[in-house]
């Protein structure tokens, strides 16, 4: 299979467009450098590595913590007066609608994680429209207000799923955060553009936000936050971030609210997924404020309004070579 192309980042985002996203973009000459906050707000029991030791089924009858730790995820970011993308699950939208307007009147960015948090390559087309078409509902019903960003769960826009990019466009999303470019056992294309850019697909084009990385060597390594953020030192990522931010690369953080709940319920799973999901969780929300103390953070629709108006640049690379057909 090949990757799509890899568009310049040459054209601002159609006023419009950032109107919808909720952005209050200012003019060009006073766009602000900053990095990409998000927020993947599920639930601690409805991670995909629990998947077999709970069943869907079971959702509705386990103990919910996620208005909890979310709001406490706001209060910080309040203390901060940092504005973020929450990337929600419709699930949770139609369970706690006043969440939702909560993240939406702080003003903070509402986008999709899917509704019932199912691997993008684990689902058919269809499959994937109508997960993506309930969640829209739910969230803009919470919200009041349209959607148009996009986060795969677990990262599973990987080479096989590469068609729910067209589906998004279909579907009118202008943006889309599900592809790192690294090797992982649940998902990621290691050769992927490493940059915030757009994709172009036959039936039009998408921006794309990857995970963050850095390359040493032949590799790339992931300091976009989540498991990375709590399992490696602090200093990795804030060298990492240190580094895309003096070339000019916005940084794309990621964490999920149960990651700063350490008194969470303990499910019983495998030696690996336990050690990914509960090792220092503890140690989460002291690294978050040191984080947003250290580095500028804002919206999805802050970091394309800074790659748009920043005008043409070199397409992103990699592998060494231009990201075009693969």
């Amino acid at each position: 299979m090949s990757l799509p192309v890899i568009a310049r980042p040459d054209t601002v985002l159609p006023d419009v467009a950032r109107d919808a996203i909720g952005s209050s973009v200012a003019p060009a000459s006073g766009v602000r450098f900053v990095n990409a906050m998000t927020v993947d707000v599920e639930d601690y029991f409805q991670v995909s590595a629990f998947d077999a030791a709970v069943p869907r089924s079971s959702w509705e009858s386990r103990e919910s913590r996620v208005c909890a730790n979310t709001a406490r995820l706001l209060d910080l970011f309040a203390e901060a007066d940092v504005k973020g993308t929450f990337f929600v699950l419709g699930w949770v939208a139609d369970r706690f609608p006043a969440l939702i307007r909560r993240i939406v009147d702080a003003g903070h960015e509402l986008a999709s994680h899917g509704y019932e948090h199912r691997l993008v390559y684990a689902q058919s087309r269809a499959e994937f429209r109508a997960d993506l078409r309930s969640a829209r509902v739910a969230l803009e019903q919470a919200g009041g207000g349209p959607v148009l960003g996009y986060r795969a769960p677990s990262f599973s826009i990987v080479r096989d799923s590469l068609w729910a990019l067209d589906v998004l466009i279909e579907e009118g999303y202008l943006y889309d955060a599900s592809i790192y470019p690294i090797r992982h056992d649940r998902y990621g294309i290691p050769e992927w553009s490493r940059s915030v850019h757009r994709v172009e697909r036959p039936g039009g084009t998408i921006w794309e936000l990857p995970g963050s990385t850095l390359r040493v060597g032949a590799t790339n390594l992931p300091v976009g936050g989540g498991g990375y953020f709590r399992l490696l030192p602090y200093a990795w990522t804030h060298f990492g971030i240190a580094r895309l931010n003096a070339s000019r690369q916005p940084a794309i953080f990621y964490l999920h609210p149960w990651e700063i709940d350490p008194k969470q319920p303990r499910i019983a799973a495998g030696r690996l997924s336990t050690f990914r999901h509960y090792r220092n969780l503890e140690h989460t929300e002291p690294r978050l404020r040191r984080l947003l103390r250290e580095f500028p953070f804002g919206r999805v629709s802050d970091v394309l309004a800074g790659a748009a108006l920043r005008g043409p640049e070199p397409l992103a690379v990699a592998g060494g070579r231009a990201v075009r057909n693969y």
